[in-house]
């Protein structure tokens, strides 16, 4: 096994919910152990994080509190960009009403603003995206190949360049200046979304690139103010999104 396909093993172990629902059976075994308190005092205090992590109205004070803020993109700040650059994120291996592999969500709404950009400014598209270190092994399409289907059948956009090996964001960040420095191109927008932004960007400076962000998929309250406060699928998610990317900024700077 390839020391890098330990990272979505361990990410999903330490990263909720199965970090702390393992909290949870700790604590319930050192309560069956005589100690009591401690152990009812741990899985209490995981129960009740699980819970706020849950709550999308948390998570997005989360996302405030551990990752710096991004901004949208601007016709002003736009200007001067030689080239869009479109990160990737995600194939669904199996899409039986399509009959092949096609973008999740996450990259289903990067190649959709990265289409508008490119139209806008009329700056050439990049896309960067191969197979995760977490995929299926054997049989799933890289993400360059699906979004290259993607954007020519449904925007009628063919990228410049493409990069269907990267398996992670710092590999994004190198195959990119491989396929861009030739042509003397460094300054770019960077579209991603807005939690993975800092992280891509601090990638693409390290790259040598000049990096204006074009950010998508803001976390913003979804529901009513109460519903926002009850735990839910989406609150977890963005929660879970929010602590990876922190602590992956984290590692990355060392």
């Amino acid at each position: 096994m390839n020391p890098e396909e330990l990272k979505p093993i361990l990410a999903t172990l330490v990263l909720p919910p199965a970090g702390l629902l393992l909290l949870i059976l700790v604590g319930m075994a050192l309560a069956l152990s005589r100690r009591w308190r401690l152990g009812v005092g741990l899985a209490a205090s995981a129960t009740l994080a699980l819970w706020l992590l849950s709550c999308h109205a948390f998570a997005m004070l989360l996302a405030g509190a551990l990752l710096p803020q991004v901004r949208p993109a601007t016709p002003d700040r736009l200007q001067g960009v030689q080239a869009i650059v479109v990160l990737g994120g995600g194939v669904l291996r199996d899409a039986p009403e399509y009959g092949m592999a096609q973008p999740t969500g996450f990259l289903l709404a990067r190649l959709r603003y990265g289409a508008r950009l490119a139209r806008t400014t009329g700056k050439p598209l990049a896309f960067s995206g191969g197979i995760g270190w977490a995929a299926i092994e054997g049989g799933i399409a890289p993400e360059g190949e699906v979004a290259l289907r993607v954007l020519s059948q449904d925007y009628g956009l063919a990228p410049r360049w493409t990069d269907a090996a990267s398996r992670d964001t710092h590999e994004n960040a190198l195959r990119t200046r491989d396929l861009l420095a030739p042509e003397g191109i460094r300054r770019i927008a960077l579209v991603t979304h807005a939690w993975h932004m800092p992280r891509s960007v601090r990638e693409f400076e390290r790259a040598g690139f000049t990096v204006v962000p074009a950010p998508t998929g803001f976390a913003s309250p979804e529901v009513r103010p109460l519903l926002e406060w009850l735990p839910s699928a989406d609150g977890l998610t963005l929660s879970r999104l929010v602590l990876r990317e922190a602590l992956a900024r984290v590692v990355q700077g060392q």
